[in-house]
């Protein structure tokens, strides 16, 4: 558990001023930077440029869909290397249809590689509890096409340790040996949660709730909901040492300080 959450690091959300509020961050963190299918790319590496100067590692985000065609791809690797970037997340994105020619994140892998890039890193996204439109089969056969271009999977948040502990042997098994990021939601306190929400247009954040409804249950009953829970399931899943989880891609939706201050609380206990 230690060793995980050391390894964890947060992903945060595009809005004004939130580069002023990684204080509680150790410098030369790991910080992830989502791609809002309102604000699209552009935004999110103007943030992660504020955050590099800062003295942060940032990990932007490039949704598929927020790419309008090659030459905005071409400029946007072009930044990227201007800003030193080795490594990147690929995701499809949450726009309901593409503004350009990628339609999913490996059209835009498949692009990628064509152009020629100085990343050292790039991660895919996965579901290990499912996708809502997509099925089982589906999403199996994108990994297996995804990994020949990428270096390490990002999973969306996944409650139930028994399921994402199952798919973590399963990808193995099928030849999906990537090192996995693991979606942890992080130490969420309900009034900042809702008020962020509202400021980023709802869905970033509280999409996962409606989804969720044994969380957003936890999460009405309390002030705030923390993953202790969820963190000793996983470790203590019965095969997690026949998995490759690397560590923790921490869904803090903007609640830096709080969710920070749980970790670092966390690692200290375990640490006697």
């Amino acid at each position: 558990m230690r060793e995980d959450l050391e390894n964890a690091y947060m992903e945060i959300i595009p809005v004004p001023g939130i580069e002023e509020r990684l204080e509680s961050l150790q410098k030369n963190s790991h910080v992830a930077v989502t791609c809002s299918p309102t604000k699209g790319v552009d935004e999110t590496i103007e943030l992660s440029e504020k955050l590099i100067k800062q003295g942060f590692q940032v990990i932007p985000h490039i949704a598929a869909k927020c790419v309008s065609g090659k030459k905005h791809l071409e400029t946007i690797v072009k930044r990227l290397d201007t800003l030193n970037i080795k490594s990147i997340f690929v995701p499809g994105g949450d726009l309901p249809q593409p503004t350009g020619e990628f339609n999913n994140a490996y059209d835009l892998l498949k692009a990628l590689h064509k152009c020629g890039h100085n990343l050292e890193n790039i991660g895919i996204a996965a579901h290990p509890e499912g996708h809502p439109d997509v099925s089982e089969e589906t999403l199996m056969e994108a990994l297996h096409m995804k990994k020949e271009l990428a270096d390490y999977i990002v999973t969306q948040m996944c409650f139930d340790a028994d399921i994402l502990g199952d798919w973590l042997v399963r990808i193995n098994q099928q030849g999906i040996g990537l090192p996995v990021w693991v979606g942890l939601p992080g130490a969420i306190e309900r009034g900042r949660l809702l008020k962020t929400s509202l400021r980023i247009g709802v869905g970033d954040s509280m999409r996962f709730l409606r989804k969720k409804s044994q969380v957003a249950a936890e999460l009405m009953r309390s002030s705030i909901y923390n993953p202790d829970k969820l963190v000793k399931s996983i470790s203590q899943y019965k095969d997690i040492d026949n998995s490759n989880l690397a560590g923790y891609h921490i869904f803090c939706f903007n609640q830096i300080e709080i969710t920070e201050k749980w970790r670092t609380e966390t690692i200290s206990k375990l640490s006697y």
